[in-house]
């Protein structure tokens, strides 16, 4: 039986890293959701409203003998702009920053580790801003979050932003891709 760890993310829109966690081999499940912020049971409508102090996130579940949670790091700091405070892109608003959520003191120091292998590789012109903070509560989104771009692939949105992302994931990631079925 496989073994399942969590990993919680917030790289902007969570569409987004949703999509392509999706697509990862020894991915299991992949959640939207919001953490980081102090209103119980969040709204959508109320964490883009700035106010609840909550990120967007995906919460992915893995099998770390298939990908390395490092290795999930690696990969949000391919998917997303870790340089940019409070947003990506047209994304603006504290909803949108970088940040990981993590689950135990390993997760932590994993993350700090690939912070400094990502910053001393220069792969971002600028500092990365990333907040690295324990794991408080997660809350779900809302159902008509989940598996959003596999349910609206033609959307501007999603044609914009969410299908670029998962391009350059499956491209740089190839060897990492799901099988298809």
């Amino acid at each position: 039986m496989a073994k399942t760890e969590l990993a919680t993310l917030g790289g902007g829109c969570f569409w987004c890293l949703e999509a392509v966690y999706l697509g990862l081999r020894g991915v299991s499940a992949v959640m939207s959701g919001y953490a980081g912020g102090h209103v119980d049971h969040p709204s959508y409508e109320e964490v883009c409203g700035k106010q609840t102090g909550h990120a967007e996130v995906v919460q992915v579940s893995f099998d770390p003998d298939e990908v390395s949670y490092e290795d999930l790091l690696r990969v949000f700091f391919t998917i997303h702009d870790p340089t940019t405070l409070n947003r990506q892109g047209n994304d603006v608003g504290p909803q949108y920053r970088s940040i990981i959520l993590t689950h135990d003191a390993a997760q932590r120091a994993a993350a700090e580790t690939v912070i400094a292998e990502v910053a001393a590789a220069k792969i971002w012109p600028g500092a990365i801003v990333t907040q690295v903070e324990p794991l408080t509560t997660f809350w779900p989104a809302e159902p008509e979050h989940h598996d959003y771009f596999a349910r609206n692939p033609w959307s501007g949105y999603c044609q914009a932003v969410v299908a670029p992302k998962v391009l350059k994931f499956r491209k740089m990631f190839a060897e990492r891709l799901k099988k298809a079925a």
